[in-house]
């Protein structure tokens, strides 16, 4: 991954800070610990970067979510129903299974998209350990 590193695919897809590329914005690693899943640090640990620039901002991650969502279920119909040649009635309950199991991931994902609209990744940040 580190390929991409300087990019904003590093960070929506590692969950790492988008200015430097570094630092975690979540305060667990883990996804699936339903207490933790969208708790993130109030600021970057490493750049300082803090990423709610604003009261509500992950709001609009509401949106990113749904594109995200549709993403995962027009995946998920073709792998199904062209692939697996499964009917309607099991295609809709692999739809909603995969769902409804992919949640938190969507969740996270969509906040990594949304932040990365308005941050840039930026060298100078990073500090000489890295």
């Amino acid at each position: 991954m580190n390929l991409f590193k300087g990019t904003k695919l590093y960070s929506i897809f590692t969950g790492s800070c988008p200015v430097c590329h570094s630092g975690p914005m979540y305060q667990s690693p883990k996804a699936y610990q339903a207490s933790k899943t969208l708790l993130m640090h109030e600021h970057c640990p490493n750049c300082g970067v803090k990423y709610k620039i604003e009261p509500s901002f992950f709001y609009g991650a509401m949106y990113v979510s749904y594109a995200v969502g549709v993403a995962f279920a027009v995946a998920t119909f073709i792998i199904s129903y062209f692939l697996l040649s499964l009917d309607r009635l099991q295609t809709f309950y692999a739809i909603s299974g995969v769902l409804v199991l992919s949640l938190p991931i969507i969740l996270r994902l969509s906040r990594n998209i949304w932040i990365n609209f308005f941050f840039s990744y930026d060298s100078s940040k990073i500090k000489k350990s890295d």
